[in-house]
């Protein structure tokens, strides 16, 4: 099974748009949202491992400039309706 992870981003004021564009270019991630309420981006990612994912999680993605906060769900299980 491929690890699989939702991670909720809130930005420095005004780098929404900026951090949308930089973290689409990462190729493990998958879809990018972004949303108005607690969260300002919803980013959907892909790795081969757990290690993968947490790796991308903390070194590319949290330690990017304009990211004021990441919250991270992995995903256990899902289905998708086409």
């Amino acid at each position: 099974m491929v690890a699989k992870a939702i991670v909720m981003l809130n930005t420095e004021v005004g780098m929404e748009n900026e951090i949308f564009e930089k973290v689409f270019e990462i190729p493990e991630v998958k879809e990018v949202y972004m949303v108005y309420g607690i969260h300002d981006l919803i980013v959907v990612i892909e790795s081969e491992t757990m290690e993968k994912l947490r790796n991308l999680i903390t070194e590319k993605i949290r330690k990017m400039k304009g990211v004021k906060s990441t919250l991270t769900s992995i995903v256990v299980m899902h289905k998708t309706k086409e």
